[in-house]
This record gives structure tokens, sequence and C-alpha cells, in this order.
């Protein structure tokens, strides 16, 4: 019998006007999950017109996206793309690359897929 497992871990840091979010996704994202981010992103902004986010987000265990939460995903870049400085996305499947890609028609900052951990950091932290 095969397990569906679903887990969603979010952290967000501010360090002077920078901001460090990290998302780790298990199993399918669903729209509830957005529902989740959205309101922790817009808070953690609300004060802060001219912040830039640096985003790891791990996909190393990601399955997919519900219908439903890829439209979140997009409706998420087109209200905060302009204050995403870096993405480093962890372990992505070819379809999570081709997503980058078309992400970053809508996201002004750089997006970077990553196989090591440390790797991915230190690049958000140059």
């Amino acid at each position: 019998m095969k397990l569906n497992k679903h887990g969603l871990s979010i952290g967000i840091q501010r360090v002077e006007d920078k901001f460090y979010l990290t998302l780790k996704v298990i199993g399918t994202l669903t729209h509830e999950d957005y529902e989740t981010i959205n309101p922790l992103i817009d808070s953690a902004l609300l004060n802060y017109k001219d912040a830039k986010i640096k985003a790891f987000i791990d996909c190393s265990q990601l399955d997919g996206w519900e219908l439903k939460a890829a439209w979140d995903d997009l409706k998420l870049g087109l209200k905060h793309g302009n204050k995403f400085e870096k993405i480093a996305i962890l372990k992505g499947k070819e379809w999570i690359k081709l997503g980058a890609k078309v992400s970053s028609w809508f996201i002004e900052g750089e997006i970077k897929n990553f196989e090591n951990e440390d790797e991915a950091f230190a690049w958000l932290n140059k």
C-alpha cells in the first residue's frame, strides 16, 4: 500500500532589508498550502515596500501541483515577482526546471537549480 505523504515547511527571516524564505514541500502542493504561504509572505513584507527576497525551495520530495495550486503559484509570482532577488531550487526535476523558466517571465530575480544544498545557500548569500 502506497502512502500519500504531504507536508509543508516554511521559514521567513528578515535581516535588515533582506528577507530569506525557505520552503520545503513533500508530496503535491495544494491550494490550501498557498492559503498558508501567501498570508505569511504578505505579512512579512507589509511594512517593507522595497524589500528583496532570497528564497530557497527544496523540491527534492515535491511530486507536483494541483491545478488550482499552479494558478495560486502564478498569482504569487505576479504579486511579489519584483521582490524576489534570487530563488535557489534544490533538486528540481525537469518539469520543475521548465516551470522555473516560465516563472522567470514574472519574477525579476535570478532563478537557479542546484543538486547540493550548501551550494544553493552559498549562491543565495553572494
